[in-house]
């Protein structure tokens, strides 16, 4: 098993960097090479166990994204990565809930919600982490990401119940809706509590190397320590990424030498090496299942053929949900709506009660005629009342997305590594003994599906982003503003410290940390955007790297 886990390792490896080199998709080359392998007379199955897989793979890929990831860019679209995260999720498990137990009674609803909660979630990660060069909008990329940080423990919610439902056992807590809040209050405590205390000791380390080892271990710590509590590891790895994220906005004391900028420059470069490990592994290990997947399939009494039939229609249902959802929830056909709806029951109101509204309407809401009460402060067309501007302000900011971004976003639906580790850990056998009833099956349709969508859904990616020709121009113009703002605080306190009035006594770094300390402070204030701030903290990172000798 050892030889088998470094030959695949290393052939993952090779077909990367290969396809790095053609300019092709390295998880696509390596899920169909390996399902080719797989065939090879004497091949060992590798079959690990499902939480070592949740336990291992997916921690350490979570807290990756999440160090990558704003929280305020989170904060800023909330609403909409709460709706794909937790409410597609469940719309999803509802609805091939009920349809697989339609197509297939012999599983129960109980049995058929165990197959949906396991093909609900998406995987994006990986392709999130490639958004831009892909094409994809900023605004896009964090909604994404942000659905692929909390969607897990959505569905991993929803498996334990399903299970439970089938197996007869009494769970931590019965009631569904009070363990997925227990699971979110006590994973998000804990991830907060660990990231806190963690980033309190790596401050007071001073050593870059044992600094990043502690970093490394913080995923695998929130992820089992929430799990022993009956928690969700994986709001507790979010959690804690987002508070050891945070503490690069603290303000560094004057006169205190910090190691801090070696530290995020050699993360910068670990945890991309981390995310290429293990997202080839996921890869080779998905392809590597599928004989053997064919096999189980072969040996049990379900007839292959109606098998791939239910694969192929869940497969389909996954997708259509992901659009139905966006389209009816995030797309502009939602503010059409409002629009339209807004319209309509004024057209329905009586002419009476048009005309005493117009009235109030023109003497504004202090009563008075025109002036400062009817318009503000006299912005905004004569005659129109506050209440109306704020109206219309609100209803136009209804977080919606263009066409394409709808577009995107609906065909972002892979399903990867938690459907497969899912999948395989529904138990054997129920209460009573029995075995567990359809479990070859579920196995076999979330494998077609999480491969299906990845061929189907993760090769076509690309080439629809370049058909849509999303244009990013003003929002990347939007960008480089922010990066010049930023950098012109950045300028201004590094301009201040080099005159005549500076200390004499201060250590070679003072200077950089007083330009990260005016980035911190604007971006405490609202002055700048965080992402523009850690845009220029990472050159003055690099650039203090440039200046000072290296430690012994």
């Amino acid at each position: 098993m050892d030889v088998q886990l470094l030959l695949v390792m290393t052939g993952a490896l090779f077909i990367a960097a290969f396809a790095h080199r053609r300019g092709a998709q390295a998880g696509i080359i390596t899920v169909t090479l390996a399902a080719a392998l797989s065939f090879l007379p004497g091949l060992p199955r590798l079959q690990l166990d499902p939480h070592l897989i949740l336990g291992v793979v997916v921690p350490p890929l979570l807290y990756s994204a999440t160090l990558n990831f704003s929280l305020f860019a989170f904060l800023r679209n909330l609403r909409s990565i709460l709706g794909l995260g937790v409410g597609l999720v469940v719309f999803t498990t509802v609805v091939v809930g009920f349809l697989t137990s339609w197509l297939a009674p012999e599983l129960g609803l109980a049995g058929a919600l165990v197959l949906a909660a396991v093909v609900a979630p998406p995987d994006s990660v990986t392709t999130v982490s490639h958004g831009r060069e892909l094409g994809l909008p900023r605004r896009t990329v964090s909604i994404l990401t942000g659905e692929s940080l909390v969607n897990d423990a959505a569905a991993l919610t929803l498996f334990a119940v399903a299970v439970a439902a089938v197996t007869g056992d009494a769970g931590f807590i019965e009631n569904p809706f009070l363990l997925f809040g227990w699971e979110a209050v006590i994973g998000l405590l804990l991830g907060v509590i660990l990231g806190r205390l963690m980033s309190s000791v790596r401050a007071k380390v001073g050593n870059p190397t044992i600094e990043s080892g502690l970093n490394l271990l913080v995923p695998f710590l929130a992820y089992f320590a929430a799990e022993s509590l009956h928690a969700s590891g994986i709001i507790a790895v979010v959690a804690a990424g987002f508070t050891v994220s945070l503490a690069n906005y603290r303000t560094v004391p004057a006169g205190t030498p910090s190691t801090a900028f070696r530290t995020r420059l050699q993360e910068a470069a670990l945890w991309p090496v981390v995310d290429l490990l293990l997202e080839a592994f996921v890869f080779a290990y998905m392809g590597l299942q599928f004989r053997f997947v064919l096999e189980d399939l072969a040996e049990s009494s379900t007839p292959a053929g109606s098998t791939i039939g239910l694969a192929l229609i869940v497969l389909l249902a996954v997708v259509l949900c992901r659009f139905a959802w966006v389209y009816f929830s995030y797309g502009r056909s939602q503010l059409a709506l409002l629009v339209y709806a807004k319209r309509l029951a004024r057209s329905l109101e009586p002419a009476a009660m048009v005309r005493r509204r117009d009235r109030r309407d023109r003497r504004g809401p202090s009563g008075g005629r025109g002036g400062r009460g009817g318009t503000s402060g006299g912005r905004g067309r004569p005659g129109e009342s506050a209440g109306r501007r704020q109206g219309g302000r609100d209803l136009g900011h209804i977080e919606t997305l263009t066409p394409p971004e709808n577009l995107l976003v609906s065909w972002t639906g892979m399903r990867g590594i938690i459907t497969l580790a899912a999948a395989g850990g529904i138990p054997l056998t129920i209460a009573s003994g029995a075995p567990f009833p359809g479990r070859t099956l579920i196995q076999t349709v979330a494998f077609i599906v999480a491969v299906g969508t990845l061929l189907l859904q993760g090769a076509t990616l690309p080439v629809l982003a370049r058909m849509l020709r999303i244009d990013t121009s003003a929002e990347d113009a939007e960008i480089e503003e922010g990066r010049a703002r930023a950098r012109a605080v950045a300028d201004a306190a590094g301009a201040a410290s080099d005159d005549a009035t500076a200390p004499v006594d201060e250590y070679a770094g003072a200077s950089f940390d007083r330009q990260r300390n005016a980035l911190t402070r604007a971006v405490r204030e609202r002055a700048i955007d965080p992402a523009s701030a850690t845009d220029i903290i990472r050159e003055i990172d690099a650039r203090q790297e440039a200046a000072t000798p290296p430690l012994d």
